[in-house]
């Protein structure tokens, strides 16, 4: 027998709140906001994008980035280059501190771990000039200070 379970029934018992933004442009050489966290401090549970149009540049780089409003901001993973990562291709977080994880449409992994993110800004950095293509951004987060909340940018 068939059971159907509805997935807005359990991610959130999994996952937390889900915050997804549109589809946005890759920074040329620069960091983007992606999320904004205010009234407190969050875990982010997962954190992911998937490429809407196809990847392009030499040697576009990415990682991710907290940058809190009060204090010193700090890579969330280090670089892996973008390539040409197809639509559908995703770009994520599979560990703290580790190299940012980038796959074709196949497949993709969630964050091992939680990572705790204070009030401030989430984003991503490109790493160059002449990088195209459009990343769709979603995080889910756990509360840890009442009043925490995130928004898409």
């Amino acid at each position: 027998m068939t059971a159907y379970v509805n997935p807005s029934t359990f991610q959130p018992y999994l996952f937390g709140v889900k915050v997804a933004g549109t589809a946005k442009a890759v920074p040329q050489n620069a960091t983007q906001t992606l999320f904004t966290v205010s009234g407190g401090r969050i875990a982010v549970t997962s954190l992911f994008g998937v490429v809407t149009v196809i990847m392009a540049g030499t040697t576009p780089n990415c990682k991710f980035t907290s940058t809190p409003t009060t204090g010193t901001a700090v890579d969330l993973t280090t670089t892996t280059s973008l390539g040409t990562t197809e639509v559908g291709g995703h770009v994520t977080i599979g560990s703290f501190g580790a190299a940012t994880v980038v796959k074709n449409a196949g497949a993709a992994n969630l964050l091992s771990a939680p990572i705790i993110v204070p009030i401030g800004t989430i984003g991503v950095n490109v790493s160059a000039a002449d990088a195209t293509g459009s990343i769709q951004w979603t995080l889910t987060y756990v509360p840890l200070d009442a009043g925490a909340s995130v928004v898409a940018n």
